[in-house]
């Protein structure tokens, strides 16, 4: 499976939002939300950490194990732990962060979808690359979008390339105000 298939799965995900009625804007927050819970797990499942970073009541599989009110209920509460977390690169991830979702079986539905897509082997090319090309979706196809320039990838790769920048220099794109940083 391509970035692009997972990038249009996830994107068809967000009927299931929709109809929970979040708009637009929050369609890549609530789905990253879920998708690092889930690559967590994914990660430790298959070696790449050699410890759950989550707390157990965050993991992914406690997730799958509950239904209804208690799944709405329990994500509700994880969100509000995990961006009071001890570990600094958790609590930055989960700052302030809420679902905007009401019914639960949404979530439910939300869940199941996620799970039935091939992770790691996304996760081998970057998580970064599904969240770039969630935003890129959200610009192109989104009435807010609208008269957002969203700088193509191999554009950025090209302006990399040329400019060879080292780490802790920033390039600006011209066309952006928002700059590159080079890590």
């Amino acid at each position: 499976m391509t970035q692009n298939d997972i990038v249009q799965k996830l994107w068809n995900l967000c009927d299931v939002l929709r109809d929970d009625g979040i708009n637009y804007s929050d369609y890549v927050t609530e789905l990253v939300l879920l998708l690092f819970i889930k690559m967590e797990q994914e990660n430790a499942d298959n070696g790449v950490l050699q410890a759950h970073k989550l707390p157990e009541f965050a993991r992914w599989k406690t997730l799958l194990g509950l239904s209804g009110l208690n799944l709405l209920n329990h994500y509700r509460s994880t969100l509000l732990q995990l961006s009071q977390s001890t570990d600094p690169l958790i609590a930055a991830i989960y700052a302030d962060a809420q679902t905007r979702l009401k019914e639960a079986r949404h979530l439910e539905q939300l869940i199941k979808s996620l799970e039935g897509i091939d992770w790691f082997s996304a996760a081998k090319d970057g998580l970064g690359d599904l969240y770039e090309g969630l935003l890129e979706k959200n610009a192109s196809e989104t009435k807010s979008g609208a008269g957002q320039y969203f700088t193509p990838r191999p554009l950025i790769d090209s302006i990399v390339h040329l400019m060879q920048p080292q780490p802790g220099e920033t390039i600006q794109d011209p066309v952006l105000i928002p700059s590159i940083d080079a890590t």
